[in-house]
């Protein structure tokens, strides 16, 4: 991906009219990885939904892509399997799993480039996307496996000019394609970003809904809010903060927290080799989004290290050792409960 800095909850690519009507796009990513804990069964650790395998050659995804945009139209399609589908599709029926984007947009106003878009959309929170080769590392980060990658509904955008972006959205709840089974009402959501200058990206998400069916339904409030910037030619930041709230019961006044910061780093040795360094934390002591039952929660600290090599145009090896340590132990090994989780995962990927 080169060191050049972009954001994936983000200005709408085609606000401006692109030189082709028809696109089509693509990328296979396959991957090894090897758990140190030996877990058994399919996937690695239940609250990730990327490069989720142990000791086995996996496709984690496998993504084709057709887009349309003539003036003052545009339209997205995208059909996905592999791993990453299996995992974080797990609620959608039948072949709505294999529903990676699919929507279309009309551009009420060229001047101010005013966007409607509705269908599955890509989600309007966080700097990770689902495709391994637009992120600064090859694993995703634990905040990113929690928060939605997708959501459908309807979003109206707004440009003024190339430092502003604002967005509205209307959607069916927190990462769904169908509705939570007995829920009618939508969920909210925000997001704000100013680019002041080449090189420096501010962004604020928000998600205001449930993911709750009518006759149990919590209000859950959530902020996602980063900054991404070029220091160097060689070297880029991200630093973030996610918080979220929700309520303990249906009208209830008393609220349950989680957040996680994150900085990443990256640094680009040459034309070809990159590599980054991720620290975070992630804290859930009520298991929102990540279920336990432990003492403190799912209060867990994780150091990544990645090296990245461009073999040739278009494809991608990457290799990352990461360690997650928790302050209970949250952890398989292989039976036995452990604080610490360590693991290598290598993948190739190809984007056409």
């Amino acid at each position: 991906m080169g060191i050049t800095l972009q954001s994936h909850a983000q200005v709408d690519s085609a606000a401006t009219t692109p030189s082709k009507e028809w696109e089509v796009s693509g990328v296979i990513d396959l991957f090894y990885g090897y758990d140190f804990n030996q877990p058994e069964g399919k996937a690695r650790l239940p609250f990730l939904s990327n490069h989720n395998r142990h000791n086995q050659v996996a496709l984690n995804l496998g993504l084709v892509k057709l887009a349309y945009t003539q003036n003052r139209f545009r339209g997205n399609f995208a059909l996905h399997a592999g791993s990453y589908s299996v995992d974080n599709y797990v609620d959608e029926p039948g072949a709505l799993k294999h529903v990676f984007e699919a929507n279309v947009g009309v551009l009420l106003s060229k001047k101010s480039k005013v966007w409607l878009d509705a269908g599955v959309l890509p989600s309007h929170i966080g700097f990770e996307s689902a495709i391994s080769t637009d992120n600064w590392t090859l694993t995703r980060s634990i905040l990113a496996e929690n928060t939605p990658y997708f959501l459908t509904g309807g979003k109206l955008s707004f440009q003024p000019s190339d430092n502003w972006f604002f967005s509205a959205l209307v959607f069916n709840g927190w990462q769904r394609i169908t509705r939570v089974e007995g829920s009618t009402k939508p969920s909210f959501g925000t997001q704000v970003q100013y680019l002041p200058k080449d090189g420096l990206v501010l962004n604020w998400s928000t998600f205001l809904g449930s993911d709750d069916p009518d006759a149990s339904r919590r209000k859950r409030y959530f902020s996602n809010l980063y900054g991404q910037f070029q220091v160097s030619d060689a070297l880029g930041l991200i630093v973030g903060m996610d918080m979220g709230v929700q309520q303990q019961r249906m009208g209830g006044t008393s609220y349950d927290p989680w957040l996680s910061p994150i900085v990443i780093g990256q640094v680009k040795w040459n034309q070809r080799i990159k590599s980054a360094v991720r620290v975070e934390y992630y804290q859930d002591r009520t298991g929102i989004r990540v279920k336990n039952e432990h003492p403190n929660g799912f209060a867990t600290t994780a150091l990544s290290l990645n090296l990245d090599y461009t073999l040739w145009k278009g494809w991608l090896w990457r290799i990352e050792a990461s360690n997650y340590r928790s302050r209970d132990q949250v952890f398989l090994y292989p039976q036995a409960p452990t604080a610490t989780n360590f693991f290598l995962i290598t993948s190739l990927a190809y984007r056409f």
